[in-house]
């Protein structure tokens, strides 16, 4: 700046004046200039939170948005670091549960700013209970809850088809089940915006019901004295047991499933008292004991000629009670007290011949196989025995069997053929029961011809 000066004709100084007037508006330019230079400490800050969760340990990320500033200092109260002068500090971890302050202090040499925010960090969340089953797990069933949960401030409980069906509280009261099946039990924790859950599922047995069924022994299925039988429980949701009965002898009354012993005919009672702990309940059946006849029948027993043996059976066993054939296990040939050989479909030969023998007609051996006399022609016999269709047909027990002498002789072994239909056949097992055939019938079908035939023998 130039500045000229000159005296006023007047008198006034102008060159002073001129000085004064630039020395202020250097100074003013000055002034201008440094208030330029000066740039304000704009503090703003915000922070992310790690997997959205507040709870214990809570990791949080800062992003520092301030201008203005050359120097920082962080103090984060509760934090790790609990301090720092980094622009960016970095994650902080708040490993408290509580209300933490995060401040921040920026300035430069013309400004200096402040500012503080509060972060709420909640203990973590563990959901825990037992479940206790008070007396059994029969229905009604009565659950016990203990709740064991860590950092939970809100609890809602939820219990499938139990009552109550549901509560809100930390510790619910007994819960009731009464349909059998699974049910779950849920448990729903809350702590600020953390929430979990948990879920276990009891299972809950049938309420009591008894039953039981009177099941005879192989040998008495025909419910004739002396019978012996099984008692086989039924009983639902049942634990303890007490037999009773009219006359039976029971083998031990207090088990599960016992045995019973009746000597003599007659009617008689069966009670069976269940209990589980929690209710008791009785069940009584009657069963009908028959006299003993000493006799058991077989009917429309199929024995099929040499070459049906494979298919059909030519042995019988009146132990097992059912036809042995050449593909059944060999395990069965010992019980085999019966075998009848059919020549062919012609059934021109046939013969009733002891297991001991069965070789000498086709089949094979038998080993250690029983001794069976038979009389398969009472015609030609000359053994002094009658017994006809009408006998064996009227015959209830086997006292008619009783008197009679069954040997097996040359004249009483002849084969027959079809012609005589019905035919009697008697025949004296090798434990001496003693027994009538009665050929019904022959059936002709080429190499799977057999007869049909009815049997009744003398119990052991």
């Amino acid at each position: 700046m130039v500045c000229y000066m000159k005296k006023n004709l007047i008198g006034i100084d102008w060159s002073r004046l001129l000085v004064q007037v630039c020395i202020t508006m250097i100074v003013f330019c000055l002034y201008a200039c440094f208030q330029e230079e000066t740039v304000p400490v704009t503090i703003d800050f915000t922070y992310t939170i790690g997997n959205e969760s507040y709870t214990t340990p809570a990791r949080i990320t800062i992003a520092n948005n301030t201008t203005g500033a050359e120097k920082y200092s962080w103090t984060f109260e509760g934090g790790q670091p609990a301090t720092s002068s980094l622009r960016d500090p970095g994650i902080i971890t708040f490993t408290e549960a509580g209300a933490h302050t995060i401040t921040l202090e920026a300035w430069s040499e013309d400004d200096r700013q402040s500012k503080t925010i509060s972060l709420t960090v909640y203990n973590g969340v563990t959901p825990d209970f037992s479940v206790e089953i008070l007396t059994n797990n029969i229905a009604p069933v009565t659950v016990r809850i203990t709740n064991k949960t860590i950092g939970g401030t809100g609890f809602r409980w939820v219990f499938e088809q139990g009552n109550p069906a549901e509560y809100t509280g930390e510790n619910p009261p007994d819960i009731q089940f009464v349909e059998p099946g699974d049910h779950k039990i849920i448990l729903i924790v809350e702590n600020g915006p953390a929430v979990d859950s948990l879920v276990q599922t009891i299972s809950v047995s049938p309420a009591l019901s008894p039953d039981f069924e009177i099941i005879p022994d192989f040998e008495d299925d025909d419910y004739e004295a002396p019978l012996r039988a099984v008692l086989a429980n039924n009983t639902v949701g049942g634990l303890q047991w007490q037999w009773s009965s009219s006359g039976g002898q029971i083998s031990n009354t207090t088990v599960q499933q016992p045995s019973i012993y009746f000597s003599k005919a007659g009617t008689y009672s069966i009670t069976l008292q269940a209990s589980n702990g929690k209710e008791t309940m009785t069940i009584t059946k009657d069963i009908v004991v028959k006299p003993n006849t000493g006799l058991r029948t077989f009917t429309d027993i199929k024995l099929g000629i040499n070459t049906a043996h494979a298919s059909i059976g030519s042995f019988y066993s009146t132990s097992l009670r059912r036809v042995v054939t050449k593909n059944d296990p060999d395990s069965l040939l010992k019980y085999v007290d019966i075998a009848y050989f059919g020549l062919n479909a012609t059934f021109t030969f046939n013969k009733f011949t002891s297991p001991d023998s069965v070789e000498e007609y086709t089949f094979d051996p038998i080993p250690q196989g029983q001794i069976t006399h038979f009389i398969n022609s009472l015609d030609k016999c000359a053994c002094g025995i009658s017994f006809s269709e009408s006998d064996f047909d009227q015959m209830t027990t086997d006292a008619p069997l009783q008197a009679l002498n069954i040997t097996s002789t040359a004249k009483g072994l002849q084969p027959f053929d079809d012609v005589q239909v019905p035919r009697i056949v008697l025949f004296k097992t090798q434990d001496n029961r003693k027994g009538v055939i009665k050929i019904k019938s022959f059936h002709y079908d080429g190499l799977q011809s057999y007869i049909l035939v009815d049997i009744k023998v003398q119990k052991k």
